[in-house]
Parts: C-alpha cells; structure tokens; sequence
C-alpha cells in the first residue's frame, strides 16, 4: 500500500536515525521545506519543477529513488486541490507591435489635407528666402555635425548587463532584477522556451534544475548540470556567482 510521498521519506530518515538538521547540512535545504514534504504541506513550497527537485535531492540523499518520488509528486498535485498553478511565460511573436486607436475616415481626410497645406506653405516661404538661405547654410550644417559629435552612444543611456536564460529542458524560474522587481516571476519554462533578453545592473537567478543556458551580453556562460536547484547572482560586470540555497531568490 503506498504510504505517500512525506511519510515514505520521514520513515526513511527515521530508520537511518538521522535528523533535519544533518539533511539541511547534506542537502542545503531549509528545515522548514524539509518538514513541509513530510507533512505534504505543499502551498509552503515553491511548487512546480523547484519542489520536485527538493524531494529528488531529499530522497536520494535517503537512499531512495528520487525520481519516482519526484514524479508521484507531479501526479499527486496535478489535481485542482493540489499544487499552486505556477504562471507560464508566453512566448511573444517576433515582430508583434501593439495597435494603436483606428482613426475615422473623415479625420484622416482632415489630417491629410493639413499637411499638404503646411507642405506648400514651407515651399513658398523656401523660395522666398532667395539667395539669403545660401549664406546661412554652411554655418547650420556645421552646428548640426557639432551637435552630433556631441551626442553620447546609445550603451551609456542603459546601463548595467544584458541577461538571456533559454531552457533545455522543463525548469522552474525565478529572476529578479537589481531592484529585487520579478523579471520572471516562479515560472515554468518548457524546452526551448526562451526569457528575455532583460538589462538590469544585477541579476538575481534561482532555477528548479540545472536545464538552462545563460547568456551575458551576447556571451554565453557555463553552468554546470544539476538535477536539484541551483542559483546565480550577476553583478554589474557580467560577473556570474552562484548562489547557495538560502541566498537564491522565492518569488513567493
């Protein structure tokens, strides 16, 4: 008769006499998640691909197969009464534009008898500036190209570092930006599923599994493989750290 997922776990800790805190130690997962999968209080958790990988590291830490653990999981909660419903990312075309307001007939009849108006009336005063428009413009071609050299490269008016995540596989995300606002908020990315590009000074990164590639400004990084969660922070330099259990952001 299957006992269910937390007393199959609390059973085997038990009989290994091992306590939550040597599981945080081994495990780098929080008491509190610990207990949670035992008691299968599952609205504490995550959810979603993150909560899989906690009872997969769990239960292999136990001795058990964690994998089929992590799928009766999966087929547990896929009941309405089960596991919170994590938000997809919807994929936007490419090329898609919003659309603005439709103008009438009539005003767009208006609108163009206006600027053919405003059309001629700039020819005959063009015209009617002689040969004096001849002296002036060298002296107005020159402000322009001053003015131009002047102007800053687009870069500097957005600072901070590019990041792209694409998923090679299904994983839960969560990415905050420098302000801790949620660029990708709990998140389940199916393979292929790609999120931004977003610029921001500072990254915070927390993936249920190791199945995403990261790239930084254009440059793409190595993260190892892992089938339990795993975090990064990315600084202001592009620079990429990884990020223990406590440190990785929730998006709770």
């Amino acid at each position: 008769m299957d006992i269910g997922i937390g007393a199959t776990l609390r059973e085997a800790r038990n009989r290994r006499k091992v306590d939550l805190s040597e599981v945080e130690s081994a495990t780098k997962i929080r008491p509190r998640y610990l207990r949670a999968i035992e008691n299968e209080e599952w609205d504490v958790l995550p959810g979603g691909a993150y909560t899989r990988g906690f009872i997969r590291t769990y239960a292999t830490y136990l001795g058990l197969d964690g994998d089929r653990l992590a799928d009766e999981y999966r087929r547990v909660t896929a009941s309405p009464a089960g596991e919170r419903t994590p938000q997809r990312v919807e994929p936007v075309p490419t090329g898609a534009r919003r659309r603005g307001p439709r103008l009438s007939a009539p005003l767009v009849a208006v609108l163009v008898a206006l600027g053919l108006a405003a059309l001629l009336i700039g020819i005959g005063l063009a015209g009617g500036n002689g040969g004096g428009s001849s002296t002036s413009a060298p002296g107005a071609k020159r402000v322009k190209e001053k003015g131009k050299a002047n102007q800053r490269p687009n870069a500097a008016a957005k600072p901070g570092v590019a990041l792209r995540l694409v998923a090679t596989g299904e994983v839960w995300v969560c990415m905050l930006d420098d302000a801790a606002e949620p660029l990708v908020d709990g998140a389940i990315l199916e393979a292929g599923e790609e999120a931004g590009p977003f610029r921001s000074r500072s990254f915070a990164i927390a993936l249920g599994n190791g199945e995403a590639r990261l790239s930084i400004d254009g440059r793409e990084v190595d993260t190892p493989p892992s089938s339990s969660p795993v975090g990064y922070a990315v600084d202001s330099a592009g620079k990429l750290t990884a990020l223990e259990e406590g440190e990785r952001p929730s998006c709770e």
